[in-house]
C-alpha cells in the first residue's frame, strides 16, 4: 500500500498559524501584569504551536525547531527562573517573591515590581510550554513506534 504523505497546503498552513500564535503568545506573556494573561496562558499557548507543527509536519520534521530532550531543559530553566527570583528575594531579606527585597540594581521599587513579575512569567511561561509538549510527545510516541 502506498503511504500518503502530509499536503503542502496543511504543511503551510500549520506553519504559519503556529508562527501567529507564536507572536500572540509573547504578546500575552509581556503584557500578562497590565491585563489578563501571563506565564501560564502564554506558555499553553506556545506549547500549542509547537504541538500543532508537530501534527502538521509530523514528529521527525519538528524536532528540529524542539527536541523532545530540549524540553527537559527549558522546563528546569523555567522553573529555576521562578525559584530563583523567589530565593533572591528570600536571600534580600523579605519573603518568597516579595519584589521590594530584590536586589536594587539601581532601579526603583516601581522597576523592581515591573523586572520581578516579568521573570517571573518568563520562567512560568518556558515551564509550562515545555511540560504541555512533553505530555504530547509521550502520549503519541506510541504512534510513532507502531507506524
Amino acid at each position: 500500500m502506498k503511504s500518503v504523505g502530509v499536503s503542502p497546503i496543511v504543511r503551510l498552513a500549520c506553519r504559519c498559524m503556529a508562527r501567529l500564535i507564536q507572536i500572540f503568545a509573547l504578546y500575552v506573556i509581556f503584557h500578562g501584569h497590565y491585563s489578563p494573561g501571563g506565564g501560564f496562558q502564554g506558555g499553553a499557548l506556545l506549547a500549542a504551536a509547537v504541538i500543532l507543527i508537530r501534527i502538521g509536519e509530523g514528529r521527525p520534521v519538528s524536532q528540529v525547531e524542539l527536541s523532545s530532550s530540549a524540553t527537559l531543559g527549558i522546563g528546569s530553566f523555567g522553573a529555576l527562573l521562578f525559584g530563583g527570583v523567589g530565593l533572591l528575594a528570600l536571600l534580600g531579606g523579605g519573603n518568597f517573591l516579595q519584589y521590594d527585597a530584590l536586589p536594587s540594581f539601581g532601579l526603583s521599587p516601581v522597576g523592581l515590581h515591573y523586572w520581578g513579575i516579568l521573570v517571573i512569567e518568563l520562567g512560568v511561561a518556558l515551564a509550562v510550554m515545555a511540560i504541555l509538549v512533553s505530555i504530547f510527545d509521550v502520549l503519541t510516541e506510541d504512534d510513532e513506534s507502531e507506524g
